[in-house]
């Protein structure tokens, strides 16, 4: 670092994605963000009335001079210049505060640098990737507090040899919404198996509410694993829909198998397809998950035949697909967090709560020690 810069670099960050729209924020932080902002400015902003409200003036630098800009100063060490959204504004904008000084940062980057800690830092990202509302709630809680004071309390209680039992059991707790918590940002697998023309890609189709897959009365159809994403009860879960499992000398059909069984191993929960008119196999898979019975409005009325065991749905009249929906969301999440609840939701998180797991039995204070890692280190955990 040469003697001209500064020790603490003014940061900036275009926070809005990129690409085409509307408008653009471009956001400054450090030591010279008032007066970066200011050399972009036609008319300056006066000093002592700049936090009072947003200011609008004309950018004066470079390709987009004469462009209009909405500034503001949320506090002494930061600005917020909103432009038009397109690329060539946004740019010209970054690159005049780039030739003052500024530094340009990603938004990951620019985020680790405001956020209080490691938690916020990495909601607020892990926010950017939510795939549902009811997601995206699950981490606007652990955003505002919700892990980190269920990490501070547990914190307090190893302070005391007393309540290690009770640090114990929370911590038992945090983990068991682990699980639900990796899964905020990344779909739920779920697999659907069966033999060739059980009615498996007619059944993916159905509740995804389009065609996604081709069906056809011709055995052996699917080959390839196909995939698509929806979502059941909010939980963001991705459908894959596999070949037909049986014996082959196709060796194309068989590695369509083999793909299926490797699915199947990795399943969060399998989709078990059998015809409902059709005995069920004397084996099903060892991952059986949910039996679906396919093809239910072929069965006579119901009290002329034999119960019959799993979920009954039929894609042509749409019965039972709702029942199944909801069977599905409750085998992913069986019991769903409250709101306000603390809930881990990186890897990170849980291998320390793990490791801090392991620690305090013998080690109370060690575990301790990890956890208020945990609530103090800056940048995503």
């Amino acid at each position: 670092m040469s003697a001209a810069e500064p020790l603490i670099p003014t940061l900036v960050a275009l926070l809005t994605p990129p690409g085409r729209g509307a408008l653009a924020t471009i956001a400054l932080r450090g030591p010279e963000a008032y007066r970066f902002a200011q050399g972009c400015l036609a008319t300056a902003v006066p000093a002592a009335e700049r936090t009072e409200r947003p200011w609008l003036r004309q950018f004066q630098a470079g390709a987009g001079a004469g462009e209009e800009l909405v500034v503001a100063f949320p506090n002494g060490d930061e600005a917020r210049l909103h432009c038009h959204g397109g690329a060539a504004a946004c740019e010209a904008v970054l690159n005049a505060l780039e030739r003052q000084g500024a530094v340009r940062v990603g938004w990951q980057q620019w985020n680790e640098a405001v956020a209080d800690n490691a938690i916020a830092s990495s909601a607020r990202i892990a926010l950017a990737g939510a795939l549902t509302e009811r997601t995206a709630c699950i981490l606007l809680d652990q955003l505002h507090g919700a892990l980190a004071n269920e990490l501070q309390a547990i914190c307090d209680l190893l302070m005391q040899s007393q309540n290690v039992i009770a640090a114990t059991d929370r911590l038992d707790e945090l983990l068991a919404r682990a699980s639900l918590g990796l899964h905020l940002t990344q779909p739920w697998r779920v697999v659907i198996a069966g033999r060739p023309n059980a009615g498996k890609s007619s059944l993916l189709n159905a509740l995804l509410g389009f065609q996604r897959a081709i069906i056809s009365e011709i055995a052996g159809t699917t080959r390839d694993v196909v995939t698509a994403r929806t979502a059941f009860a909010g939980w963001p879960v991705e459908l894959l829909d596999t070949a037909g499992l049986r014996e082959s000398t196709d060796p194309v059909e068989l590695a369509g198998v083999a793909l299926a069984r490797q699915e199947i191993a990795g399943a969060d929960l399998l989709l078990h397809v059998v015809p409902a008119n059709e005995p069920l196999p004397g084996k099903l898979s060892a991952n059986a998950g949910l039996l679906v019975r396919t093809k239910c409005d072929l069965l006579p009325t119901a009290d002329a035949r034999e119960p019959i065991d799993g979920l009954l749905v039929s894609v042509v009249t749409g019965a039972g697909l709702k029942e199944l929906g909801t069977a599905i969301a409750a085998h992913l999440v069986p019991r769903a967090a409250e709101p306000q609840t603390a809930v881990p939701f990186t890897a990170g998180q849980v291998a320390d709560l793990k490791q801090c797991r392991a620690a305090i039995a013998s080690d109370p204070a060690r575990g301790r020690q990890i956890l208020q890692s945990m609530l103090i280190e800056r940048g995503t955990n």
